[in-house]
This record gives structure tokens, C-alpha cells and sequence, in this order.
């Protein structure tokens, strides 16, 4: 992939114009919409912040962009079988299952949940990003919300930016957490790897909420609720309080274990293939009525072994 990097200081007279405008502007080589996309992810910033696509500029500040020029691909509809919780004229409701990625990208040009739901609805091509207007991890499960009509799609976005949209998930964090608590900390892209993200002072503001649902003898179960809605900021902001979920290899290193732990559990979480984490509830207010709709998904029976084991590993030391 070619790597690229562009400079450009914004003109006075741009004073009063949305970022995303002005970028299209003084970066016209690229679209509209990866523009945007890379000021949603990070890599296109303000004087060294991250911002909106709507903040506006005063005119002087510098724009830097930094990123890897993916190549772009026609995304087509494929047959990929997808559990649908929730479906009417206006939304599809999906659990998602670990492993499958929302949308096409480098590494990932098709098989994601964006052909599927092409294969679906053919409809949603008219859409961006064929309806889905928030995302998940390739490698968490759990509920999605699509849009299959411009006006829900709006609704759903507005929604999300007014933080009216409910999002709680389970996670089993490494360490013993004593009790829970909000995690106020900026977020935007590792000053290296720019694959990851990291909290730094200058980025976006990012909080997160979290209560303990179950105890182990090095090890969390918990419930977490966003606030915002940044790139991995789940697995960021607990890796930030030294509480990363199990599996999470990029943000959590080496499994930990507690002292003398059972084979089992040892086995259980050597092998752990991802994060331990599931967005288990999600409530919206219908695009066309405004009811409210709440839903929740199982946990996946990955994490019900895992916490299994976790249970059982507790019990004998407790008898000992």
C-alpha cells in the first residue's frame, strides 16, 4: 500500500468552513467520503488533534494527514448467512458473529457483513456503507444496528451523535477490579503505530463506564457502557486502568494468570482467539415512530466457556 503524507496550512479565507469541506478542498486528489473517513479515524488532524468533520477553522490552523492509501474496491453483494434479530422497512437489527469484518478494507476486500448485507438488500447500495452506521471490531460480537432507507439512516446518526443510542457490552478484563467506575480519557492514534490507538492529552474526548458483574481470582467479568463511540475505545480504556480483556494481543500482551492456576484455566486462556468482548444490549428509538426498541444478545460460547472455567478455577482454590 502506498503510504501518504500531506502538510497544507488553511487559508484565512476558509474561516467559518466545516473541516470536511475544507480538506475537499485543499486535498481535492482524494474523495469526499475517504476524506471523511480518515477525520473519523484520526489520521487526518488539527494542528495535531483530532477532530469532527464538522468542527469548523478559523484559517491558519495546519492539516496533517497520515495514513496508508488503501486501494479502492467495488463492494458487492455476497451470500453470507447472518443472524437477523430484528427486520422491518426501515432497520435490520444483526448479531454478529467474532471474525466477521463490518467493512471492506485492505486484507479484507470481501466476505465482510457490508457484502452480506448487499446480498440481503440490494437496496442498501443507495446507502453509505450499505446502511450501517456504527461498527464493531472483527474480532467482538454482538449487535449491529443498519439502516435500510436515507431517512432512517439520518435518524440512526443523529441518534448516535446525541449519545441517545443505548450500547452495553460484557468484557472479561484481566485483574481484579474493585469495584466500577468512568474512564474519562481522551483518545486518537498511537504516535507510531498508527494502527492503534492511545490516550493522549490532545485527542477526542472518550468515556467510558463500567460495573463489575462477577470476581475471579485474577480476572473481571464486566459491564460497559459508551459514552462516545471512538475506535477501540473499549479495549483502550481498560488496558489504560491495567485491566485489558482477555485475548486482546494488541492492547492486553501475554495472558496473566493467577497463582498456580488450574491447567484448565492456563489452557483456556493461552488459547483465548480474541478479545473478550460482546456488545450484549443495544436501544434505539425507532427511525419512523420514535418507540423505543431495546434488544440483547447471549453471551457467545466462547466467553460462557471462558467463564466457566474462570468459575471452576475459583471453586478449588476456595476448598483448599
Amino acid at each position: 500500500m502506498e503510504r501518504i503524507s500531506r502538510k497544507v496550512l488553511v487559508p484565512d479565507d476558509f474561516a467559518g468552513k466545516r473541516l470536511d469541506q475544507v480538506a475537499a478542498k485543499l486535498m481535492s486528489e482524494f474523495s469526499r467520503s475517504r476524506l471523511k473517513t480518515w477525520i473519523d479515524d484520526g489520521r487526518l488532524t488539527v494542528d495535531g488533534t483530532s477532530a469532527q468533520p464538522k468542527s469548523r477553522l478559523h484559517g491558519g490552523e495546519k492539516l496533517v494527514l497520515e495514513t496508508e492509501l488503501e486501494p479502492l474496491a467495488e463492494v458487492g453483494p455476497e451470500p453470507i448467512a447472518l443472524e437477523i434479530v430484528w427486520r422491518d422497512d426501515q432497520i435490520f437489527v444483526i448479531d454478529k458473529p467474532a471474525g466477521l469484518v463490518v467493512h471492506p478494507g485492505a486484507g479484507n476486500a470481501s466476505g465482510t457483513l457490508q457484502n452480506a448485507l448487499l446480498s440481503l438488500d440490494p437496496a442498501l447500495a443507495a446507502i453509505s456503507r450499505a446502511g450501517l452506521v456504527h461498527r464493531l471490531d472483527k474480532d467482538t460480537s454482538g449487535l449491529l444496528v443498519v439502516a435500510r432507507t436515507l431517512s432512517a439512516h439520518k435518524s440512526l446518526v443523529a441518534q448516535l451523535e446525541a449519545r441517545r443510542m443505548g450500547r452495553v457490552y460484557e468484557a472479561v478484563s484481566q485483574g481484579v477490579l474493585s469495584g466500577g467506575g468512568t474512564i474519562d480519557a481522551p483518545l486518537d492514534r498511537h504516535p507510531r503505530d498508527r494502527t492503534k490507538m492511545a490516550v493522549r492529552e490532545r485527542g477526542r474526548p472518550a468515556r467510558t463506564s463500567y460495573r463489575v458483574l462477577e470476581r475471579f481470582r485474577a480476572h473481571t467479568h464486566v459491564e460497559v457502557r459508551l459514552d462516545t463511540g471512538r475506535t477501540h475505545q473499549i479495549r483502550v480504556h481498560m488496558a489504560h486502568i491495567r485491566a485489558p480483556l482477555v485475548g486482546d494481543r494488541v492492547y492486553g500482551g501475554r495472558p496473566r494468570f493467577p497463582r498456580a492456576p488450574s491447567e484448565a484455566l492456563r489452557a483456556s486462556l493461552e488459547a483465548f482467539p480474541r478479545q473478550a468482548l460482546h456488545a450484549a444490549r443495544l436501544s434505539l428509538a425507532h427511525p419512523a415512530d420514535g418507540r423505543l426498541l431495546s434488544f440483547e444478545s447471549e453471551l457467545p460460547a466462547d466467553m460462557l466457556e471462558l467463564l466457566a472455567v474462570l468459575r471452576a478455577d475459583r471453586a478449588v482454590k476456595q476448598l483448599r
